[in-house]
């Protein structure tokens, strides 16, 4: 085995990928990538009653949106291949049946209920409930005893009388008494392979050096280290054990653990509100490791680039939407125009306000119009809401209801009338024209009050009190359409 750093990213394709998850394949993400390793992405698919084909191409499309590429995996391949679990039974099964040929593992005929009984007499004696190793010495009398009721036997590992100590790359020295890691099952009754066997097997068949994963993962670490040992027994993978570590907890709000039920872990609710990758990893990174000098704003190269281990801290970390928000503000501000018009036109799209394929002068309105919104926006959900005005056709345009009511009433219709007027005669149909022209006639001649004559303004032009600035969206929209949108209400 080379000294190469090979790290893994191991979901199962159910339901929808959760923020913590995201931030698990970050961190191993970041881990190669700073190590020069490699990077691979596996799926753990041998539950055939939970997995689906839809959660595995949610998946793929989650990590590309993303920007994790992977190094080895589905789609890009490799030299450890295949990376679907369920594409490898075979193996699975092969390295099953040389654990029990050699003795490490061993056929277990007891019932579930039986077993749940003997955990509740130990329970009752103050012991640490688990298997008590009842199959472990079976004579072939017993054998041939439960095969004649017809019980077929799962697979269990032998576990060694030993402690096991490993120095965990988050939490330091951790050791676990055999007493309190009881036999454990490999392998259903009906043949099917299990997690505490498929993982490991993968893990040392891909030759994976570091194992960076949940802290809920922590009690299986020693059964695993066992397991790697009886491998070195049975020839399978390079006779090493990976090194592991044991990333903190993601806390939710009333300081629970944050479940894939909890609304703000879906990451398909982030891409539907409009925030940007580059935002939520940025957020994501921040919990549980830090760049170091309070540093909060960084790209993925820069945290790659200083990724260390050693600054990933044990203790639980609280996922805060609203500081996860104001860094995707940052990013917003921080792209070109032209990038953030660009994916402001996608966002745009996708919700029909454009066309699949917008005209040349839509596109040219998209980009007059981001510099005016850039600073406003918190995610690009907020886009539509903010420039729908200035595509929607005049047939359609319609102002907001309570916003008509607090800013269009009867003795606004002067000042409206006014405006159209000061439009008209304006030569120079631009930002500062319209605002020094229509602050003389309104406010100074007029005698209005600027703030609730430029809102009904606003109202009647955009559709609605909260808007780009005024006098730049009227520049952008051009003379006839705002001389349309204000008449129209002036005949109503």
């Amino acid at each position: 085995m080379s000294n190469k750093v090979r790290v893994r990213f191991c979901p199962s394709p159910t339901g929808d990928p959760h923020v913590g998850m995201v931030r698990t394949a970050l961190f191993n993400w970041a881990f190669a990538k700073h190590n020069n390793g490699t990077f691979v992405f596996r799926i753990e698919d041998t539950d055939a009653a939970r997995d689906s084909e839809e959660s595995y191409q949610a998946l793929l499309d989650s990590m590309r949106w993303l920007g994790l590429n992977w190094d080895e995996g589905p789609e890009v391949g490799g030299s450890f291949g295949p990376y679907r679990q369920s594409e490898r039974m075979d193996i699975y099964k092969d390295v099953a049946k040389k654990l029990h040929e050699k003795g490490l593992a061993y056929h277990c005929y007891c019932t579930q209920d039986e077993v749940e009984e003997r955990r509740k007499t130990q329970k009752e004696k103050g012991q640490t409930p688990g298997y008590d190793a009842h199959c472990r010495e079976l004579t072939d009398t017993q054998v041939a005893d439960f095969k004649a009721l017809g019980r077929e036997p799962v697979l269990r590992f032998k576990m060694p009388s030993k402690t096991i100590t490993w120095n965990d790359l988050v939490r330091g020295e951790l050791s676990f008494e055999h007493e309190h890691i009881p036999d454990y099952v490999l392998v259903r009754a009906n043949g099917d392979p299990l997690y505490t066997l498929v993982n490991p097997t993968d893990d040392a068949l891909m030759e994976i050096t570091h194992v960076l994963r949940g802290e809920d993962l922590l009690s299986s670490t020693p059964r695993q280290i066992a397991l790697y040992e009886a491998f070195k027994e049975i020839g399978v993978g390079q006779g090493t054990t990976p090194e592991f570590g044991h990333l903190p907890y993601v806390m939710g709000d009333g300081n629970k653990k944050l479940s894939k039920r909890d609304p703000e872990s879906s990451l398909l609710m982030y891409r539907r509100e409009g925030f940007l990758p580059e935002g939520l990893l940025n957020y994501l990174a921040l919990l549980g490791w830090s760049f170091g000098d309070d540093i909060e704003f960084f790209s993925m190269k820069e945290m790659a680039d200083n990724f260390e281990i050693s600054r990933v801290s044990a203790n639980p970390a609280r996922f805060d939407i609203k500081k996860c928000t104001a860094i995707n503000a940052d990013w917003i501000r921080k792209l070109s125009v032209e990038e953030l018009t660009s994916r402001m036109e996608k966002q745009l799209i996708e919700v029909g306000v454009l066309p699949t394929s917008p005209s040349k002068e839509q596109k040219e309105l998209l980009f007059a119009a981001t510099p005016l919104v850039q600073e406003r926006l918190e995610t690009l959900s907020q886009v539509p809401g903010m420039l729908s005005f200035l595509f929607v056709e005049e047939k359609d345009f319609v102002v907001d209801h309570e916003d008509a009511e607090k800013s269009l009433t009867p003795d606004i219709l002067p000042a409206l009338q006014a405006s159209v007027g000061v439009i008209n005669s304006l030569s120079d149909f631009k930002t500062q024209s319209l605002h020094d022209e229509l602050n003389r006639v309104l406010v100074t001649e007029m005698g209005l009050k600027a703030r609730t004559v430029f809102t009904a303004l606003r109202v009647a032009v955009t559709g609605r009190r909260v808007s780009p600035p005024l006098f730049e969206a009227m520049e952008i929209m051009g003379r006839e359409k705002v001389l349309l949108r204000i008449e129209k209400h002036l005949k109503k």
